[in-house]
């Protein structure tokens, strides 16, 4: 996948081209495991069945990505997650944001299938992970969807309730069959890094906003997209 960032730092802006060939979704990457245990319980309540071990890493094509601000999905039965979405490129790590929209329906069935299926919308602003590695765990994460004609909040937390990069990459070294990661993940490899807790339920809806909040910098990197449902046709 080809993607186009704009890498803003504190005092200036460059453009840089990416593709990336590997694409992982970390699940259930909580740092507090009651924390996880709540969003496994959210999700069993769904028909989910639990994961075998926390995190779990689903490896999902790379052609799954997109920048669009428009995605088409099967049905009315998905929903978007703000994530942090970890990349290199060249011996350096960036970070942006990405939803981890899934096909709720068919998680019941097989969760690394229901990831498959579904876009991954990723934001054009990145930062360089070395401008917000000291403060990491005061970003802000927060998703807005649009219900009812209204914009309505959705997931809001900080970092802290999430693993920290170093440890999410470094457990996937061990768990994977394609070779060892160490502090930095291979060039061309993106991590989708996990998310917190919805407000009021997991449910579809005809849009979705995201956002990563440094309060540090005082800067935001925001995305969002709109939902297309195709027909289901039996």
């Amino acid at each position: 996948m080809h993607a186009e960032f704009e890498i803003a730092g504190p005092a200036a802006c460059s453009a840089m081209k990416v593709e990336i060939s590997e694409l992982v979704v970390a699940g259930w990457a909580g740092r507090d495991r009651a924390a996880v245990d709540h969003h496994i319980q959210e999700l069993a309540e769904l028909g989910v069945a639990p994961p075998k071990s926390v995190p779990l890493y689903y490896r999902v094509g790379e052609n799954n990505l997109t920048q669009s601000a428009q995605i088409q999905v099967l049905g009315e039965a998905s929903s978007g997650e703000v994530e942090c979405f970890l990349f290199a490129s060249r011996g350096s790590l960036y970070v942006t944001i990405a939803s981890d929209h899934t096909d709720r329906e068919l998680e019941a069935f097989g969760v690394a299938q229901s990831k498959q299926i579904c876009p991954k919308p990723i934001a054009e602003t990145a930062w360089r992970f070395e401008d917000v590695a000291d403060h990491w765990d005061e970003l802000v994460m927060r998703s807005w969807i649009e219900e009812g004609g209204r914009r309505t909040l959705y997931q809001e937390g900080a970092l802290v309730a999430l693993l920290p990069p170093a440890e999410l990459i470094a457990k996937f070294g061990q768990a994977s069959t394609f070779g060892a990661v160490s502090a930095l993940l291979p060039d061309g490899m993106g991590m989708i890094c996990g998310t917190v807790p919805v407000i009021g339920g997991i449910r579809p809806a005809t849009g979705f906003e995201m956002e990563l909040y440094d309060p540090v910098l005082d800067r935001a990197i925001r995305h969002s997209y709109a939902v297309i449902a195709l027909p289901l046709v039996a």
